[in-house]
């Protein structure tokens, strides 16, 4: 074996470690923990949930219309001004509504929920009053606030006049105020409705129940409910706060050893006993394998290095 074979055994034996050692496959990521639920907002300007009987109630049409209502997680907007229903008095158009504002707004972020709506200068009209306003208003708002940390808040206002079936009148926040006109009708109004919990809120600025039957004539015979300016909210619930990962135990720190990074030679006392955990002496599941590989390589350095030495003998 001359030189060059030896020097090609040495590298081989360098070499071999390095190989093994970087098949290892890298550990994955821990997790990233899950964040806090999300909140919910909700806000409309109107909702009607009327029953419209027609001659002598021979025929019913429901008379169900929203405006404006939008609902979040995601941030929503709406604005429209006016509400037509086809198809109840003759076939002709009916305006239910018809304002100079009329907004609605939710809105949701990872701590904070929030539904608005506002309705200006409005007037609210149903079959068989086509002159007559069921209500005017002069300005509702309602506002549903929740954040995180802190209790729920929400708010309901009524500023201006409020007319029912052309008469002017004062609302209670006591309770309802009814109003009733012969040979129109009568209607109900509950002022401001606001209810809290610990997570939600809800406000509403006019709740009206309304029982019409103009001039007796059964024309058209209108019952329900319609509710303006509504806005609802709900608490996002508080992120989960984040784990640290755990710092992974440094070899030889078990036994007392030397953390600087020296290799501590092995004895048969010390061994490990069958089965043991690799983790306990630093070791890893790749260990036998890259032991194997330098003893064998070892092996033929050694093998080549006794015959390079013969061969030298017989030929002196």
């Amino acid at each position: 074996m001359n030189s060059n074979t030896f020097r090609l055994a040495a590298l081989a034996l360098a070499a071999g470690p390095v190989a093994l050692l970087a098949a290892v496959p890298a550990q994955a990521a821990p997790a990233t923990p899950a964040t806090g639920g999300e909140g919910r907002a909700s806000a409309v300007v109107l909702r009607t949930g009327l029953d419209v009987s027609l001659l002598d109630k021979s025929v019913q049409v429901p008379l169900k219309v929203t405006l404006n209502e939008v609902q979040a997680p995601a941030s929503a907007e709406k604005t429209a001004l006016t509400v037509d229903v086809d198809g109840v008095e003759g076939g002709a158009p009916v305006s239910i509504l018809r304002a100079d504002v009329a907004t609605a707004n939710a809105t949701v972020d990872a701590h904070r929920a929030e539904g608005r709506s506002n309705l200006a200068k409005a007037r609210i009209h149903v079959p068989g009053l086509p002159v007559l306003s069921l209500v005017e208003v002069e300005k509702v708002t309602s506002e549903a606030v929740c954040e995180t940390g802190r209790k729920p808040v929400a708010e309901s206002n009524v500023l201006g006049h409020v007319a029912v079936l052309g008469k002017k009148v004062t609302l209670s926040a006591g309770g309802p105020t009814r109003v009733a006109v012969p040979g129109v009708g009568e209607v109900s109004l509950d002022l401001s409705r606001t209810v809290t919990t610990e997570r939600t809120a809800a406000a509403t600025a006019l709740r009206l129940k309304v029982s019409v039957n103009p001039l007796n004539l059964n024309v058209a015979e209108v019952e329900g409910e319609v509710t303006l300016a509504e806005a609802t909210c709900e608490t996002p619930k508080a992120p989960k706060p984040s784990e640290e990962p755990k710092t992974p135990e440094e070899p030889g720190s078990a036994d007392g050893g030397s953390t600087g990074g020296d290799v501590k030679t092995q004895t048969g006392s010390d061994t490990a006993p069958t089965g043991a955990s690799l983790a306990e002496t630093g070791g890893s599941s790749t260990t036998p394998y890259i032991a194997g590989g330098a003893a064998l390589l070892l092996a033929v350095g050694a093998g080549a290095t006794v015959l390079a030495r013969r061969r030298s003998g017989s030929r002196g």
